[in-house]
């Protein structure tokens, strides 16, 4: 049996690269996956519901993708906001390689896939999205999300998706109860088994107005 796990840093198994055409952002698009990463053979349903039932991402800013895989919100939000700088972040560098091979082939140049320690400490977030690795356990989930949501900017939000079945309910109980009360936390979608977990920080005074190019 394959041991990989899509959370492994360093994927032992064969690369066994492919492409695969996908919807992002309204565009039809070819991108190429690969094994040892999540869900190498389509978008998976849950990043399907995030993407459909989240507003469109702030346009500019350090938005994070948490746990990006190939990277199908990182490559989304993107497209969406051209003048944001997307942290696609992983531990897996299988799933960082492919990121930036689909960023270069999409011709987005406002990617950064990089590692946890390799996001600079004074670097916080317009918004977060992310399709958490809910099976890296729950000792070590609630300790991501402890590193990433206290670097939410104020008066902004981090959207996750997490299976029903896999616990969404008591991580939604969790989260309301561990964070202090500059948060709040709510079940902002539902959609084929899942939720859409909205985290708010909220902030006096507001987090300044965006600047574009």
């Amino acid at each position: 049996m394959d041991s990989d796990h899509y959370f492994t840093a360093s994927p032992a198994s064969a690369e066994n690269l492919r492409t695969i055409r996908v919807v992002l952002a309204g565009r039809e698009v070819e991108v190429v996956t690969a094994g040892g990463v999540f869900s190498p053979d389509r978008m998976d349903a849950g990043t399907h519901v995030l993407l459909a039932d989240t507003p469109p991402p702030p346009p500019g800013g350090n938005i994070l993708d948490l746990g990006c895989g190939w990277g199908p919100i990182a490559l989304t939000v993107a497209m969406q906001s051209p003048h944001a700088t997307v942290w696609a972040v992983d531990v897996n560098q299988r799933a960082l390689d492919l990121v930036r091979r689909n960023a270069a082939a999409l011709d987005l140049d406002n990617i950064q896939a990089v590692t946890p320690d390799e996001v600079p400490g004074d670097i916080v977030f317009r918004s977060i999205r992310s399709n958490p690795p809910i099976r890296v356990g729950k000792s070590e989930l609630h300790d991501m999300l402890l590193r990433w949501i206290p670097r939410l900017d104020p008066s902004s939000d981090g959207w996750f998706v997490v299976q029903r079945n896999l616990g969404s309910d008591s991580l939604q109980r969790w989260l309301s109860a561990t964070l202090d009360h500059t948060y709040s936390v709510h079940r902002a979608a539902t959609g084929r088994g899942y939720r859409v977990l909205k985290v708010r920080r909220h902030g006096t005074p507001a987090t300044a107005a965006i600047t574009l190019p």
